[in-house]
């Protein structure tokens, strides 16, 4: 068996961790990484949240109400198109209807 990880090193608000991950996924890694780091800062930085444990679970929070911001709004849309696609189906079985007669 061909193990095909690798240790990486991120660095998150000035301080480095080690971590394993499949070669192929270091580069989303590093940008996942550098994405943390940016939230982290920023919230560091508004000064109200003290404390590099308090901070990260503030980033994660954040982090994840963005995701699931995102996946609503694509299942919205996705729902959007589904409609269409129903009202395009409606309006294509009438006029074929209308041809028969």
């Amino acid at each position: 068996m061909i193990d095909n990880s690798s240790t990486t090193s991120v660095k998150i608000l000035d301080k480095e961790y080690r971590i394993s991950c499949p070669r192929e996924e270091e580069a989303s890694l590093q940008r996942a990484a550098h994405q943390l780091h940016d939230k982290m800062k920023e919230i560091k930085s508004g000064g109200k949240v003290i404390g590099l444990e308090r901070i990260a679970v503030m980033a994660a929070l954040n982090m994840s109400y963005e995701l699931l911001q995102l996946k609503e709004s694509q299942f919205e849309n996705n729902t959007d198109a589904q409609q269409q696609i129903q009202d395009m189906m409606g309006k294509l079985d009438q006029a074929l209807t209308n041809l028969d007669s």
